[in-house]
């Protein structure tokens, strides 16, 4: 099971809490049983973060998790293929499980075979670390499908061990799997939304993003997410509340002493 390594933000200036996420580390393994991390993705606002920021947050992770998380697997997706072969080398270097990466979304590959190319670039940087494609379609607007980037993806890039899929379409999902059974991929299904269904349909008609994400994991950790980083607005008191109420019900909010002060951080 892999945990999505939210970015921990605090005001005024939303700069990144690093001295609550040993205690992230802790909550994760103890009271969810996650051992397996990925670090600077999409609710980790990894590309709202500096490169010197992303480093740091990688180490953090890294260095909190050892002895106690079976991988950190690292995002190291930027619109610069040097940024993203720089971030690669990092993780190789401060002993990071294994690293992922998007597509690039400006100036976009426009078809397969440019954008293995790219990823091929990024997974050479970090040669003995475990790569991962991490396949977005709705926030890169890369269109190319998940099962035809995998097929034989592992002859050009030989580390390659796996998937992010974070998208809606099932049967593209499903191909990647049934099309490659014979090989040891991993495939992690990253849509938000298909999860935890009875609570999820509740807040999607409350609005749901990466910052109501933080406020609802700072209800049920009670460990201060803080607010996300702009253009991202914080998450509305009403929502917080309304949340809050909904966990309740469903008998998944189990810290009874959350302050108010960890909640002003993230609403």
């Amino acid at each position: 099971m892999y945990c999505l390594g939210t970015s921990l933000l605090h005001p005024p200036f939303r700069e990144i809490n690093f001295s609550v996420i040993g205690q992230y580390v802790d909550y994760l393994v103890k009271e969810q049983g996650v051992k397996n991390i990925f670090v600077n993705g999409t609710t980790g606002e990894g590309l709202s973060l500096s490169i010197s920021e992303r480093r740091r947050v990688a180490e953090e992770w890294v260095t909190k998790g050892r002895n106690k998380l079976d991988q950190v697997v690292i995002h190291v997706g930027a619109l610069s293929l040097k940024e993203s072969q720089e971030l690669a080398q990092h993780a190789a270097e401060i002993g990071a499980d294994g690293i992922a990466v998007i597509a690039p979304f400006f100036l976009k590959p426009w078809n397969k075979d440019v954008l293995i190319n790219f990823l091929k670039e990024v997974a050479a940087a970090a040669p003995a670390l475990p790569f991962y494609y991490y396949h977005i379609p709705a926030l890169t607007g890369v269109k190319i499908r998940a099962e035809e980037v995998l097929d034989g993806i592992q002859e050009k890039i030989p580390t390659f061990q796996g998937l992010k899929f974070s998208d809606t379409d099932l049967l593209d999902f499903a191909q990647c799997v049934d099309q490659n059974r014979q090989r040891q991929f991993a495939f992690l299904f990253g849509v938000d939304e298909f999860c935890i269904q009875r609570f999820i349909n509740f807040v999607v008609k409350l609005g749901f993003g990466v910052s109501q994400t933080k406020a609802i994991m700072t209800l049920v950790s009670g460990i201060p997410m803080g607010p996300p980083r702009l253009p991202l607005q914080k998450a509305s008191r009403e929502f917080t509340d309304n949340a809050e109420a909904k966990l309740r019900s469903l008998d998944f909010l189990s810290f009874n002493d959350l302050k108010d002060g960890n909640l002003e951080a993230c609403s």
